[in-house]
């Protein structure tokens, strides 16, 4: 039997009109994370748009939901590309989703956009229960743990040292948020003094989000991760979340993990940059 909330072209997607809803649902509460604390979330031309200096993240400088005729949607991405200048961003991005117009990869490409990365936006709705979490002991991260979060965020993400502490800043701004949720894992090696993982996430209208989850290589493979997503989940209904959403990479190991984790495929989104250097002043 055809599930009637799937696409009829690929089973595994939500229709068009189930995932255009949940998109609007996630992407308002991913643009609310952005902007703790200092961001700003307005419009820009057709598009929804989070700006937040103190962010270092491509979530918290981001452009989502662009809508209009062709001429339009290229005017706003035109429009785009100084205002993540002015915010003193080397690059503007924008996440296309069943929101945005389907003509978009077109118009980004005539405008000087290039797609970046393929996302798979992923939910979990109550009473689809994920598979068992491992026994690991997970704790809500205190301040003192927020220096060792940062470095291991810092080595996933590839950051410099200078950009470490950047993070470390907007990390602090997030624990002080009751709608952010930080969760770690301590090494169970007690001479390590240092966090085996950690997850992020956030709660905003109903919608929780999985933002982060980082286990470091040395302790993968050994259940850290999936009983900090369980963790995370539990935590983000608490907080009123009616269903959990997490992005993660198209195919390969981190979709496959999420799905062992409870989460199943929704809908899929395209990541396009743009540099805006030499707009900068």
């Amino acid at each position: 039997m055809v599930d009637p909330l799937r696409d009829p072209d690929d089973p595994e997607l939500l229709d068009t009109y189930q995932a255009r809803d949940l998109a609007t649902l996630v992407e308002n509460a991913r643009l609310a994370s952005g902007a703790v604390r200092y961001g700003r979330i307005g419009r820009v031309g057709g598009a929804r748009v989070v700006v937040n200096r103190d962010n270092p993240l491509p979530t918290g400088n981001h452009a989502c939901a662009l809508d209009g005729t062709s001429a339009q949607v290229a005017d706003t991405l035109m429009r785009l590309e100084q205002t993540f200048a002015d915010a003193g961003r080397a690059e503007a991005v924008v996440f296309a989703s069943p929101t945005t117009v389907p003509e978009i990869d077109g118009i980004a490409d005539d405008t000087g956009w290039q797609a970046v990365t393929e996302i798979l936006a992923m939910v979990h709705r109550p009473g689809e229960r994920a598979a068992p979490a491992a026994a690991v002991p997970v704790r809500p991260a205190l301040d003192a743990d927020l220096p060792a979060v940062a470095a291991v965020f810092a080595d996933e993400l590839g950051l410099p040292l200078s950009g470490t502490a950047r993070l470390l800043r907007h990390l602090g701004q997030r624990l002080d948020d009751p709608r952010c949720v930080l969760l770690v894992v301590d090494d169970p090696d007690p001479d390590a003094r240092r966090v085996a993982g950690f997850a992020s996430g956030f709660a905003e209208h109903g919608v929780g989000l999985v933002e982060q989850v980082v286990v470091i290589p040395a302790r993968r493979r050994r259940g850290i991760g999936g009983a900090l997503v369980g963790a995370l989940a539990e935590r983000l209904r608490g907080l009123g979340a009616l269903l959990v959403a997490a992005y993660v990479d198209e195919g390969g190991g981190t979709e496959r993990f999420a799905e062992s984790c409870g989460l199943q495929a929704g809908y899929p989104v395209t990541g396009y940059v743009r540099r805006v250097d030499e707009l900068l002043d």
